[in-house]
């Protein structure tokens, strides 16, 4: 009987995972027809498309997917969407930023209202909380892109401002204005990076150290990305290590 449990839970995980990934592809789908209506639906001539495509290649989006995300754009019938910014506080006061793209902004408004104060936490104005991130652009590196040396090398030179090494990968920093040139400069030099997109970065992340605190602020986070209508969740928060073991 145990060995049939383990399968239902088996079956049930691959499940969620199954549905995790159905999101996150129609989410990025949704940001490279956004991108692609609002400038050339050719990648080459459209910085925010070409890293839109960018991003969901690395997170093996299949390639028809893809196009037929930009073909939705070029359509009269292609949904218009708002981008929207909400801001608020999680448990113990921790900041968290979540960007929305919606065809119905009181919908999304009410849901993401709601998921706060369910978890005690509070939405506030915009600009209530963005002030403790900085808005960056963020490229991404495997290690094996070379040793931290050489990649700081080619970050400055590349035009990026900020460089954080260790043995996962590298992480490189840049203005968000200069996503786009950094980018290509470092594919130049280092080859195709794992992601290039901008980011809220937090300027100072608050420490957490106690269970009840960390599982739910993961039970807000997990909530507000299974909502149709938010792309991003960004939290200035730092997880112990024992924490996340124990999550």
């Amino acid at each position: 009987m145990a060995g049939h449990s383990k399968w239902a839970n088996i079956q049930h995980r691959k499940g969620r995972q199954d549905k995790l990934r159905s999101k996150l592809f129609s989410k990025l789908a949704k940001e490279i027809t956004v991108a692609a209506k609002m400038g050339d639906p050719d990648p080459e001539k459209n910085p925010r498309l070409r890293l839109a495509v960018k991003e969901a290649k690395s997170k093996s989006v299949p390639k028809d997917v893809i196009d037929r995300a930009i073909k939705k754009s070029q359509g009269g019938d292609a949904e218009t969407y708002d981008e929207i910014r909400y801001e608020g506080y999680g448990p113990n006061g921790i900041a968290l930023v979540v960007e929305a793209m919606t065809d119905n902004r009181n919908r999304t408004a009410s849901n993401v209202r709601s998921y706060f104060t369910k978890s005690g936490g509070d939405m506030g104005q915009t600009g209530s909380v963005s002030f403790m991130f900085d808005r960056v652009g963020e490229i991404v590196y495997p290690a094996s892109a070379g040793d931290a040396d050489t990649v700081m090398l080619a970050a400055l030179e590349a035009g990026a401002d900020d460089v954080e090494s260790d043995e996962e990968g590298h992480w490189i920093y840049c203005a968000d204005t200069a996503l786009n040139e950094v980018s290509s400069a470092l594919e130049a030099s280092l080859g195709e990076s794992d992601t290039a997109k901008l980011i809220w970065k937090p300027q100072a992340p608050t420490e957490v150290t106690d269970l009840e605190t960390a599982q739910k602020l993961m039970r807000l986070i997990d909530t507000l990305e299974d909502d149709d209508d938010v792309q991003t969740v960004t939290g200035n928060f730092d997880i112990s290590e024992e924490i996340a073991a124990q999550l």
